[in-house]
């Protein structure tokens, strides 16, 4: 019989609170509202702004330290390593900004804002790892949500900034080094460990069907405010009425916890979890080094005595066997399988593994560079106020990161199809979307960015939980973080290196400030082109290569774990 122990809380509240801190998380998005300000303040070129862009992808996806700390210490330690992060690289760029303090040297704002975004690596990690083995059997459906939710943040922050801080640079920056701080030490009691939900529960899916459809539901509201805030003349009353509804959408995921305590169900025996649930349980427990629970979980109770007949030389059969290793009397070792944990060192020479990087770096990386330049490019076509633009973007972002969690795990489970095949379908779609940029015909700018947005977003959605059925959960924080080393070294390369240089040099061809016409990035979207069909060719090869991993994973629709009792 499986033995757990008792009195641990539902995860339901974890999932809730995370939802909060995923909004802080998103800080780095706020990037292009206050860039324009940071330009103008201190006279900075395009390239030089381009590379302050570098440094908000590189603080928001190092993630390596935040992996290794959420392996060594609780959530609530690394949630505070994020607000300290915020507070003080936000507060710096702030005392620029407003004015405060006259001038910086140009490398202290950089390393101000790589480490006010390194936030957002801190905040993220700590609750995705932590809900990721909440809910060890919906993977998807969680990374989905989580990071949908990353999405959402943009929208939610550029809501607070049109409506609340009367477009303030300053105040935005304000706003984040003291709210952010603020968010995490309210939400941190409950970010913690629980007891792994079984999948038993039959309510589960509509509790996920319900944070779905609130989440898609404040989306759309967030786009719809934000256009009408910028199409017609609010007063601000209604403004703070439209933050208020904000806010109530914001703790939906909480009525789940509620309704579970105001309407507890009939809890089953905890011994009838399946084989799979029981397995997958003792990976987490393991994971937590708490051998003697392993044991519990994997073999029924037994007496030492058991063993006292078994000697060097002797055959044993393989119930005997696996009983064996169950007390520890037989140790195995061997390298893992793809499906198993891995060590990072283990992980990190497989070629699975750097096909998925390249795969992902090729996709983020062309993505992020049009998010960095997202408010010249809508300049330099003629777009005045980029609000919308930013907003529009972010809502399809977050659409693609939750439909890539939901549609990915609907077919994983009922066709066995590798996540990594949505990676294929949108590189193919972003293509497309930088030759519609490149064009600049009439009336593609915003569908080619809600486009952009969408495939953007399903690349975060599927290497998530790509990486963790590959690599396993327990140092799923380091190897989900390394693999989000993609992000900053795209901006780096396509957003550094391309589009800003790129720019100025049309800027300076036309002997003006401010670059205006489709050549100021057509080089640089027809580069990016090329680049998304080398990551769809990489993506192509590594579903064929997972393929066999999934159908053993998944075979028969239920997960199952393939434990290695080396570990």
């Amino acid at each position: 019989m499986v033995v757990l122990k008792e009195g641990s809380r539902p995860p339901w509240v974890g999932l809730g609170a995370a939802v909060w801190v995923q909004i802080a998380a998103g800080n780095a998005y706020t990037f292009p509202l206050y860039s324009p300000s940071l330009k103008s303040v201190l006279g900075f070129s395009q390239q030089q702004l381009t590379i302050l862009g570098v440094a908000n992808d590189i603080g928001e996806n190092v993630g390596i330290l935040p992996g290794i700390a959420c392996n060594k210490f609780p959530p609530w330690a690394v949630l505070l390593v994020g607000a300290a992060c915020a507070f003080l690289g936000y507060g710096v760029l702030w005392l620029v900004v407003s004015r405060t303090v006259q001038s910086l040297p140009y490398w202290l704002l950089w390393v101000a804002l790589c480490i006010a975004t390194n936030s957002s690596a801190w905040l993220g990690t700590a609750v995705l790892v932590t809900n990721m083995r909440n809910f060890p059997l919906s993977r998807g459906t969680v990374a989905g949500i989580l990071k949908g939710y990353i999405g959402i943040s943009a929208q939610a922050l550029t809501e607070v900034f049109t409506m609340v801080l009367d477009d303030s640079a300053s105040k935005l920056l304000l706003f984040l080094t003291l709210g952010i701080p603020v968010l995490c030490l309210g939400m941190m009691y409950f970010i913690r460990r629980c007891t792994p939900a079984s999948g038993e529960d039959s309510s589960e899916y509509g509790h996920f069907l319900f944070t779905q459809a609130a989440s898609v539901i404040l989306s759309i509201y967030l786009l719809t405010t934000t256009i009408l805030k910028d199409t017609i003349s609010i007063s601000s009353s209604v403004c703070y009425v439209f933050v208020g509804i904000m806010v109530i959408f914001l703790m939906s995921p909480l009525a789940i916890p509620l309704k579970m305590t105001l309407f507890p169900r009939k809890r089953k025996q905890l011994g009838q979890l399946d084989g799979s649930s029981s397995n997958l349980l003792a990976a987490e427990a393991e994971a937590e080094g708490d051998s003697s629970q392993t044991a519990h979980l994997l073999v029924p109770s037994i007496s030492s005595s058991n063993l006292g007949s078994f000697r060097e030389g002797e055959e044993m059969s393989d119930v005997e066997f696996l009983l064996a290793v169950g007390e520890g009397a037989v140790k195995v070792k061997r390298k893992p399988r793809r499906g198993e944990d891995f060590k990072f060192r283990e992980a990190v020479v497989k070629a699975d593994f750097w096909l998925l990087w390249f795969a992902y770096f090729f996709g983020v990386g062309s993505g992020v560079t049009v998010l960095n330049n997202l408010a010249q490019i809508g300049v330099s076509l003629g777009v005045n106020d980029t609000t919308i633009l930013l907003s529009l973007f972010s809502f399809c972002n977050f659409l693609g990161r939750l439909g890539a969690g939901a549609v990915s795990e609907l077919f994983v489970r009922s066709r066995t199809i590798p996540r990594t095949f949505w990676m294929i379908v949108t590189q193919i779609i972003m293509i497309i979307t930088f030759l519609l940029y490149a064009s600049a015909l009439n009336g593609t700018l915003y569908p080619a960015t809600a486009l952009l947005g969408i495939c953007f977003g399903v690349q975060f959605g599927i290497m998530i939980p790509t990486a963790s059925e590959l690599f396993g959960l327990r140092n799923f924080g380091v190897i989900f973080n390394f693999m989000q080393l993609g992000n900053p070294i795209g901006a780096l390369v396509f957003s550094g290196s391309l589009a800003g240089y790129v720019y100025d040099a049309e800027a300076a061809r036309q002997q003006v400030v401010q670059c205006m016409g489709p050549n100021c990035f057509r080089l640089t979207f027809l580069v990016l082109a090329g680049v998304c069909g080398l990551g769809t060719l990489l993506s192509i090869i590594l579903t064929i290569r997972i393929r066999p991993v999934y159908q053993m994973l998944y075979a028969g629709g239920s997960f199952r774990i393939q434990q290695t009792s080396g570990h």
